[in-house]
């Protein structure tokens, strides 16, 4: 495993690296959801880059940059366990150095949902993605479908901009209870744990309601409401049911839907989604 944080080393080893050459792109701390991806990468490609970069650019500036976990030393050894080809380090400064103005913004879609909660947000995303893909040029990428609008956006943008990449988006990693796996799982203490499991069972509640024949989604979205505020630490900052590939909103599934939901639970921001409907991939 070679571990590489130079971009100029990063884009001389990528011409040396066997094709087809897969990018798992992370933030680190890795869990099971990342294994997921790393491992279907493995299996469909002769190589694999992982990229571990906590993007500074996607956060807003009351949000948990500072306190994003970082477990350098664990990720190491799983991805050497792995067999990982190579894992990309940039650092800040090489990734944005002074003078640093060019921006990519997918507007729309990258608009909604987290892009109105969080301005900027998608712009960090967008930008960043941009950059690993240029700098690694990988044939094929994997995301997790965790954080489907980022799907999409990215999708967007890999079509917009004919980069080229065979985006996957793959299943979401749950806990036992059906939390979705992620690195903002360890912010929670146990009792605040024990209270996120409100959140999947509210997204199981509608999609056990769409199969039940029940397409208003105003229903559906009062039914998701009703349960997570039995949940004393939870609080709802949305609950979306909208078109998968444009995320507007719909009043009703005549097709398919994203039905997503963001959640307080104590000061833990956390969101998950699922889909419905006959055609329900996140990348068109």
């Amino acid at each position: 495993m070679r571990t590489i944080d130079s971009i100029t080393e990063m884009v001389e080893i990528r011409n040396q690296i066997k094709r087809p050459m897969a990018l798992v792109p992370t933030m680190g701390a890795l869990h099971h959801g990342h294994i997921s991806l790393i491992d279907k990468a493995k299996e469909e490609n002769a190589s694999v880059i992982v990229s571990i970069f906590i993007n500074p650019t996607q956060f807003g500036p009351k949000e948990d940059f500072q306190s994003y976990p970082r477990e350098l030393e664990s990720d190491l050894s799983i991805l050497k366990s792995l067999d990982i080809d190579v894992v990309f380090m940039p650092n800040q400064d090489d990734m944005y150095p002074n003078g640093f103005e060019t921006w990519v913004e997918v507007r729309g879609i990258g608009d909604r949902l987290e892009g109105e909660q969080r301005p900027g947000h998608f712009r960090g995303v967008a930008t960043v993605v941009t950059k690993l893909f240029a700098i690694t040029r990988p044939d094929t990428a994997y995301f997790g479908q965790k954080d489907a609008q980022q799907v999409v956006v990215i999708g967007k943008l890999n079509r917009d901009l004919n980069l080229g990449v065979d985006l996957k988006a793959l299943p979401t990693i749950r806990e036992p209870d059906g939390l979705a796996m992620s690195t903002r799982n360890f912010y929670m203490e146990a009792h605040e744990r024990q209270a996120s499991s409100v959140i999947f069972r509210s997204l199981a509640l509608a999609h056990d309601m769409y199969f039940k024949g029940y397409r208003n989604s105003n229903e559906i979205k009062d039914e998701i409401r009703t349960l997570i505020e039995e949940e004393p630490l939870a609080r709802i900052n949305y609950i979306s049911i909208a078109q998968i590939d444009t995320l507007e909103e719909i009043e009703h599934i005549n097709n398919h839907a994203l039905i997503s939901v963001a959640v307080n639970i104590g000061q833990t921001r956390l969101i998950d989604n699922i889909t419905v409907g006959p055609a329900t991939k996140l990348l068109q």
